[in-house]
């Protein structure tokens, strides 16, 4: 497994921004850097989209106290496996 970059984690950083399930990216570029490298380790171990999904789904219920039925967290996670393998980074 090839370790992740800067650019990796800048990448992830705009999907996360994208998603904004707070609302408050364009205030604050940092917000959802909490979830970088545990997606990242997720992500590099092999994680399925469902794992994927269910991380999501617990970030968004645990940590920032949101209801994710609205948020999707099921489509973020196929956005992000999706460009996990574009990129070349699940090789």
């Amino acid at each position: 497994m090839r370790p992740w970059t800067l650019s990796t984690e800048s990448d992830l950083r705009h999907l996360l921004n994208e998603w904004d399930p707070i609302g408050v990216a364009d205030l604050v570029q940092d917000e959802y850097d909490c979830m970088l490298v545990p997606l990242l380790q997720r992500l590099r171990g092999g994680a399925s989209q469902t794992e994927v999904g269910e991380f999501l789904r617990r970030e968004l219920e645990d940590h920032f106290g949101l209801d994710p039925l609205v948020l999707r967290p099921e489509a973020m996670a196929a956005r992000v496996t999706a460009w996990w393998t574009v990129t070349g980074q699940a090789l």
